[in-house]
């Protein structure tokens, strides 16, 4: 039985008091909260009684009560779910709990990468080319998986991401590199202030949804409302390979100015900062962010390959292992206070709140059983010593030990014996 099982009926948590209990998950850490939801780390137990650590995003009240959001975000999260990659955050659940809705989805213990950026510029280090194109190499990589995602019927799952974004790009203390929020942007149709960008009531739910997303990180075709493919997540990767190129964001302003910028999609050549093979990077970079769709990269793994051919040329060579190894050196000690708070929140939920325990009276025989031992002890008697059972145990095991020790001596004599008289 679990530590809440053994409390006295109460009211129900408040929503900032952990931990508690929310369905089939425990709630012991709250780790941050955005525009569509408060997002806890969790714990909940698999069939086979091992409990594991996920994430549960608990969508706010006025999005859990729209019924077209709830529809839009069940129909994508059910695509999402089918997915399986080493790049990709794997859902484990979506439903509804009282009156919020919620996704429980894979843990990844590390940063985001805009979490990355940031402390990397605090610590006036910079992320060397070799990790950058690494870490564009995995999004890439994952997001090639989920656009040639197909049912179990073959049929095209027809995935976009829409929302491909720092935020959304998780990287792991092992040096993983994983995409989350498949979809999200097409049900949520906000912006990441949590301002409404959806339409009147009578507009389709399509045209809606075009408009959700990042608009530092859309397309043009996107920012405009048109209808997208897979070739805006390209362009949304190379935004991001931009920055991480230029130490700088792309666009600049309110939401609104970035948004008639996106539109617009006029990108800057990146500054000179001695990156090597510059002009090879700039071709990629012009191919993956054109305003033409049809001349841009027609797939994640086109412009995964042109990527892959620049870092061979510039001699750029990194690994899951080495990435990890530079976080380590340079995050060493923040990496162990983030995995120790995690594990006490995690300690003082097995633990449980206080239980209140009624005294349980104890009954006291009128006569003591004739094996009872004497009330007092005799002065100057030594009571006798019983071994318990296990230091019994123990020492048979000692005496087999010897007694086996001795029967190979003596069977060595009589080898040496034998040896003699032969």
């Amino acid at each position: 039985m679990g530590a809440l099982e053994h409390t006295r009926p109460t009211e129900p948590a408040p929503r900032d008091t952990l931990p508690r209990r929310f369905g089939a998950y425990h709630l012991f850490d709250r780790i941050g909260r955005g525009g569509m939801a408060d997002i806890y780390l969790a714990s909940a137990k698999t069939e086979l009684g091992v409990a594991r650590r996920v994430v549960v995003k608990e969508i706010l009240p006025g999005l859990s009560a729209d019924a077209r959001f709830a529809k839009l975000l069940v129909d994508e999260a059910k695509l999402v779910s089918q997915l399986r990659h080493a790049n990709v955050v794997q859902v484990f659940d979506l439903g509804r709990e009282g009156d919020r809705l919620f996704i429980a989805m894979e843990y990844v213990e590390g940063y985001d990468l805009n979490q990355l950026l940031r402390r990397v510029s605090e610590r006036r280090i910079g992320l060397p080319a070799e990790f950058v194109a690494f870490v564009l190499r995995e999004v890439l990589a994952g997001l090639d998986y989920a656009h040639r995602a197909s049912a179990a019927d073959g049929s095209p799952l027809g995935i976009v991401h829409r929302d491909v974004s720092p935020s959304n790009v998780l990287i792991s203390f092992e040096g993983e590199v994983k995409l989350c929020d498949f979809g999200i942007a097409k049900a949520l149709g906000v912006d990441d202030h949590g301002a409404t960008t959806r339409g009147s009531d009578d507009e389709s739910t399509g045209e809606r949804s075009k408009v959700a997303g990042k608009a530092a990180y859309m397309s043009p075709e996107q920012a405009r409302g048109e209808d997208i493919d897979a070739r805006s997540d390209v362009f949304a990767a190379g935004i991001i390979l931009w920055e991480l190129c230029a130490g700088r964001r792309l666009y600049r302003g309110t939401e609104e100015q970035m948004l008639a910028l996106a539109r617009e999609g006029a990108i800057p050549p990146l500054p000179d900062r001695g990156l090597p093979h510059a002009a090879a990077l700039q071709a990629v970079l012009d191919r993956a962010l054109s305003v033409d769709r049809d001349a841009r990269y027609p797939s994640a793994e086109a412009m995964l390959r042109a990527l892959d051919a620049w870092a061979m040329e510039a001699k750029l060579f990194a690994s899951q292992l080495r990435f990890a190894s530079f976080l380590s050196e340079h995050f060493e000690v923040e990496v162990v206070e983030v995995r120790r708070a995690r594990e006490r929140a995690a300690e003082a939920l097995l633990a449980g709140p206080p239980v209140e325990m009624e005294p349980v009276p104890r009954e006291v025989p009128d006569t003591l059983p004739e094996t009872a031992p004497p009330v007092m002890e005799t002065p100057g008697a030594t009571p006798p010593v019983t071994a318990p059972p296990a230091s019994r145990g123990r020492a048979r095991l000692l005496a087999l030990a010897a007694l086996a020790l001795a029967t190979l001596a003596l069977l060595a004599t009589l080898a040496l014996l034998a040896l003699a008289w032969s």
